[in-house]
């Protein structure tokens, strides 16, 4: 059962401004295997992560560095989730997670969906 639905997209160039102009948000935003990658990669990145917080309804319990996105030998893109952050998403009991990427034209978006099992919907006060 789908329990939440985040999309978000970010401006590459801008991004990467930010970046140039704030260099301790590499470190904060990302794990360490990512901070190697190209920007627009590195957006996409930060438009994954975004969009995983807005399917959970917030980030009360979600660290920025506990989110790591990689990929499956397919190309497929994945979170691998550590930390507070795995615990928080099982705590909720959120069983699957689902990420789109893309970037062009300047533009880097990502979509995600969270899924529970059948009738393992949290409700507000588990979450709290």
């Amino acid at each position: 059962m789908i329990v939440g639905i985040g999309v978000d997209l970010v401006d590459v160039p801008r991004f990467e401004e930010h970046l140039a102009r704030t260099p301790r948000l590499l470190p904060r935003l990302f794990a360490p295997a990512e901070r190697v990658l190209k920007p627009r990669s590195l957006a996409a990145r930060y438009a994954a992560k975004e969009a995983l917080i807005k399917a959970l309804g917030g980030s009360d319990g979600v660290h920025w560095t506990d989110i790591e996105v990689t990929s499956e030998p397919s190309g497929r893109p994945v979170f691998a989730l550590s930390g507070e952050t795995a615990a928080t998403i099982a705590a909720r009991g959120i069983t699957a997670v689902h990420l789109s990427m893309s970037h062009d034209a300047g533009l880097a978006t990502a979509y995600v969906v969270a899924e529970a099992a059948s009738g393992s919907e949290p409700t507000r006060e588990d979450t709290a």
